[in-house]
C-alpha cells in the first residue's frame, strides 16, 4: 500500500462518521495483541488546553529521558503531526505499513471510525517503536472516546466548557460527567480551573473510584505574570525562576498541570527531575496556538474555536495592542457550522479594526455568508473572501508593517494558512 492509497483509505473512514463507544475499538486491538498494554501511558482530556497540556508532558517526559509517545488531533497540515515519537512524526511508510495491517484487522461486521483506526495506529506505533511513556490527548469526550481503553498512570481534566454539545450534552454538568469518564479506580487524577456542576461531578467520581484527586488552585499552583518568568507550587515541588517557551498567560495553567500531572505519576514508576522539568518546559513546542509565523506585518494562528477559548485569545491580543497603540488588529475568521459564532466573536467587537471572513474546503464549515449574517454587523470594517488563501492576501494588502493579523476560529482555517506559510501541499484528512 502506498502513502496515498493508505490515507485514501483512512478518508475513506470518515463516512462512518463520529461514533461514542469502546467496544470497537476493544474488539480492533484484541484482534492487533492489545498494542495498548505494551507501554505505560498517560491520559489528558478537557475542552481547552488538553493539547498544550500534552505536549508540555511529553517534552519534559524526554527531557527526563524517556522515549516518549505523543498522540494528539487533529493535524494542522500532515496527518503525521497526530503520531510522534521524541517529536518526530511517523515516517509515511510506517502509515502505510500499518494502515494495510490494520485494514487486514477489521472483519467484515466491524465500522471503525477514522479516529478508531488512527488511534489504533498510534498504539500500534508506540509499542513497535519501543515507546516507555505515551501522552494521550482526549479526542472527544473522554467516557467513549476511543482512548479511553488505556489503564493510565494518571489522568488530567484541564477544563470544562461548552463545546461538541450535540455529543456531549448542553450543560457544563453533562459535559463534565462525559470528561470525567477517563478516572479509573485508583488512578491519581489533575484537574484544572474547573467549578460548579462540572467540578461537582468531577469530584464525585473520583471518590467514587477511589483516585486521588489533585486541583490547580488548591493543591497546586504556577504564579506569575506569564510563562516569561513563574513558580510552581505542588503537593511534592516548589520550583522558582521557571520559563515556558508556548506564549500567553493561560499557558500557566496548562504548565502547571502538566507539572502537577508528572508529580502524580511519579509514585507509579514515572521519575521526571527538577531540571528535566525545567529543560522541557523552555523547549517545547506546539504549533497553531498563539503561534507567530511572520512578521512585518506580525501574522498570528491561534486555533481558538469556542467561547472560552475566544476570550482567552482576546486578553492576549489586548495586552498586544496596549503595548502597541500605533498597530491595528486585522482578525482573519472561519468557522465551523456547529460553532457558536455570535458568542466567539463577541471579545474581538472592540479590539479588531478589521475582519475578513473566509471558509475552508470542508462540509462543516460555514460560509461567508452565513457567517457575514451572524457575525458580519458587529464589526465596522468586514470584509469576505472565498478561501484562506484570498483571505490573507485580502489581509496584508490592508495591514502596514505595524498591525497584526490574526488568523482564528478553527484549528482547520489555521492549519490551511500554515500550509500557504510553508508553500507546501495540506493533507486531506482534517477531522
Amino acid at each position: 500500500m502506498t502513502y496515498s492509497s493508505a490515507i485514501e483509505y483512512l478518508y475513506g473512514l470518515q463516512k462512518h462518521g463520529i461514533k461514542l463507544g469502546l467496544e470497537t475499538m476493544r474488539t480492533l486491538l484484541s484482534r492487533l495483541g492489545n498494542p495498548e498494554r505494551r507501554f505505560r501511558s498517560l491520559h489528558i482530556g478537557g475542552t481547552n488546553g488538553k493539547g498544550s497540556t500534552a505536549a508540555l508532558t511529553a517534552s519534559m517526559l524526554q527531557a527526563a529521558g524517556y522515549r516518549v509517545g505523543l498522540y494528539t488531533s487533529p493535524h494542522l497540515v500532515d496527518f503525521r503531526e497526530r503520531i510522534r515519537v521524541n517529536q518526530i512524526m511517523i515516517a509515511e511508510a510506517q502509515v502505510s505499513e500499518l494502515t494495510e495491517r490494520l485494514q487486514a484487522s477489521v472483519p467484515s461486521d466491524l465500522t471503525p471510525t477514522f479516529f478508531e483506526v488512527t488511534t489504533a495506529m498510534a498504539f500500534l506505533h508506540f509499542a513497535e517503536s519501543g515507546v516507555e511513556v505515551a501522552v494521550l490527548e482526549v479526542g472527544l469526550g473522554g467516557r467513549f472516546d476511543a482512548t479511553n481503553v488505556v489503564e493510565p498512570e494518571a489522568c488530567a481534566i484541564t477544563t470544562i466548557a461548552l463545546d461538541h454539545q450535540e455529543y456531549l450534552g448542553t450543560t457544563e454538568e453533562t459535559i463534565g460527567f462525559e470528561k470525567a469518564g477517563i478516572i479509573k479506580p485508583g488512578v491519581p487524577v489533575v484537574v484544572g480551573r474547573i467549578d460548579g456542576p462540572a467540578w461537582d461531578v468531577i469530584r464525585k467520581t473520583a471518590a467514587d473510584r477511589g483516585a486521588l484527586l489533585t486541583r490547580l488552585g488548591v493543591d497546586f499552583h504556577a504564579d506569575g505574570t506569564g510563562p516569561e518568568a513563574f513558580s510552581y507550587r505542588g503537593r511534592s515541588r516548589q520550583l522558582d525562576g521557571l520559563t515556558c517557551a508556548l506564549a500567553g498567560r493561560h499557558q500557566l495553567d496548562n504548565v502547571a498541570c502538566a507539572v502537577a500531572l508528572l508529580e502524580a505519576a511519579d509514585g507509579r514508576g514515572i521519575s521526571v527531575n527538577e531540571g528535566a522539568v525545567r529543560r522541557g518546559l523552555e523547549s517545547v513546542l506546539w504549533e497553531g496556538r498563539l503561534e507567530v509565523v511572520e512578521r512585518g506585518p506580525v501574522l498570528l494562528l491561534d486555533g481558538a474555536h469556542n467561547p472560552a477559548a475566544a476570550h482567552v485569545l482576546a486578553e492576549y491580543l489586548t495586552e498586544w495592542c496596549t503595548s502597541r497603540p500605533e498597530s491595528r488588529l486585522i482578525l482573519i475568521l472561519g468557522m465551523m457550522r456547529d460553532k457558536d459564532h455570535a458568542r466567539f466573536v463577541e471579545p474581538f467587537y472592540r479590539l479588531a479594526s478589521e475582519v475578513v471572513l473566509t471558509q475552508v474546503d470542508m462540509a462543516r464549515s460555514a460560509s461567508v455568508q452565513e457567517l457575514r449574517e451572524t457575525v458580519g454587523s458587529r464589526f465596522s470594517q468586514c470584509h469576505v473572501a472565498p478561501s484562506p488563501a484570498d483571505a490573507l492576501a485580502l489581509a496584508k494588502a490592508r495591514a502596514t508593517a505595524q498591525d497584526l493579523i490574526c488568523v482564528t476560529g478553527s484549528l482547520m482555517l489555521v492549519g490551511e494558512v500554515k500550509a500557504l506559510v510553508r508553500g507546501c501541499g495540506l493533507s486531506p484528512l482534517r477531522g
